[in-house]
């Protein structure tokens, strides 16, 4: 398989970047997306040049940090991660146009890497839980409606890849927001911290500068993990209730 790969370089966060073009042959439709960088990695690397700089860990679809713009969507043109992306999604002499999370509150390192920090700090400002229980319980002392254990292990595996912010036309990370509320909130040892969870956490996704939802659902159509959009009416909920009660 012969691709025109048009990719994103860019030497550091105060640099100006452009699309580069490259030729690259070989490419077997077999292929995961970032093997076929590490191929044209060898390329560049067989010419003198400097190869290209993008994030990867587990290639397994787990870590989220694959994560890359490719022809304008977030994680290419199938539901799921840039690692798990084959080239069969492609076709002999396609052109690819590869580039970094397109947001503000994701700045640019190097060429194809972001900077993914806001999603920690917003984790850091109410993500968890702190109450002390000391030793750990007996499985069934706090019986959990088996509902609402579901529906927090559905919104746990967000992988915080960012995709809903890149794929958001403002920018917003409300979905992963969301899906950190709830699956906390849906757990009775999430409820002491409930209401200033929501309230500290909101206001941390603010600083960081990422926008306001507008529900246009962009975000849940790109999400690998396919986290439902209701987990934002689920923060909205949460957060009136927390205005409600002073926080």
């Amino acid at each position: 398989m012969k691709l025109t790969l048009k990719v994103w370089r860019q030497a550091g966060p105060d640099d100006t970047g452009a699309l580069h073009t490259y030729a690259l042959d070989g490419v077997s439709s077999d292929m995961s997306f970032l093997e076929m960088l590490d191929l044209l990695n060898e390329q560049l690397l067989h010419s003198g040049e400097e190869p290209v700089a993008f994030d990867s860990d587990c290639r397994e679809g787990i870590c989220g940090m694959c994560s890359l713009m490719i022809n304008g969507q977030a994680h290419g043109p199938e539901v799921t991660t840039t690692c798990q992306l084959h080239m069969r999604s492609f076709s002999d002499g396609d052109t690819i146009t590869i580039e970094p999370w397109r947001s503000g509150s994701f700045p640019i390192i190097k060429d194809l890497i972001v900077d993914r920090a806001a999603f920690d700090r917003i984790i850091a400002n109410g993500g968890f839980i702190s109450v002390n229980t000391g030793s750990a319980p007996e499985a069934n002392a706090a019986p959990v409606p088996r509902d609402k254990a579901l529906r927090a292990f559905n919104v746990a595996t967000c992988i915080g890849c960012g995709a809903c912010v890149a794929a958001c036309p403002n920018g917003s990370a409300s979905l992963f927001l969301g899906a950190k509320i709830t699956h906390l909130g849906e757990l009775p040892q999430g409820q002491p911290e409930r209401y200033s969870r929501v309230a500290t956490m909101v206001s941390q996704h603010d600083a960081e500068g990422f926008g306001g939802c507008t529900n246009i659902g962009e975000c849940a159509a790109a999400c690998p993990k396919e986290i439902p959009l209701d987990v934002i009416s689920q923060l909205n909920k949460d957060l009136r209730d927390a205005i409600k009660h002073g926080y």
